[in-house]
């Protein structure tokens, strides 16, 4: 693996190619074009603050919708206190959240019946499950221990795209 600074300082790593056999990567020479040297375009360094100010935004959310339904998967319901005891926050916190959640179509509330999940709810909780899956996964392969992967998995998750997403799953398809 290389190790390079960019232009603001930061460290790029490298991993272009991938081993199937027994060792996890295979070492890669970096080349002047593996890396920018230079800023780049305004334009495009907009957007991509964009789209991570974006996801930050729905970030909270997905976590919300995510955790509504492993409780109900678990115990067969959700409720505010057990929502605000896991995510250690107060009740008046999940109470505001969960306000959004029913305004944006996620969930529904009934008086002394706790949260449920809309069928708009059911399927982002099954896409966030399946984006941290596939990062927890890529993390465990290269070498990450599995608590960690699992901690690191909860905040990666939001902000992958599709794209790295579909490298991660080709990666630890290569290594099954």
């Amino acid at each position: 693996m290389v190790g390079l600074k960019n232009t603001r300082g930061y460290i790029i790593c490298q991993l272009s190619q991938f081993s199937t056999g027994t060792s996890d990567l295979q070492q890669h020479k970096a080349t002047e074009h593996d890396f920018e040297t230079s800023l780049i375009d305004a334009d495009t360094q907009v957007e991509s603050f964009r789209q991570t100010r974006n996801n930050r935004r729905t970030e909270l959310v997905e976590d919300y919708v995510e955790l509504i339904a492993d409780l109900i998967e678990d115990g067969g319901e959700a409720r505010q206190v057990d929502i605000a005891q896991r995510l250690g926050v107060a009740q008046p916190t999940v109470a505001k959240m969960l306000k959004r959640l029913t305004a944006e179509g996620y969930i529904q509330q009934r008086r002394y019946r706790g949260i449920f999940l809309t069928d708009t709810g059911r399927k982002l909780a099954q896409l966030c499950r399946e984006r941290h899956q596939i990062v927890e996964s890529f993390l465990c392969a290269v070498g990450v221990s599995p608590e960690t992967a699992r901690i690191d998995a909860e905040g990666m998750e939001h902000h992958a795209s599709p794209e790295t997403l579909e490298a991660f799953k080709r990666f630890v398809g290569r290594r099954a």
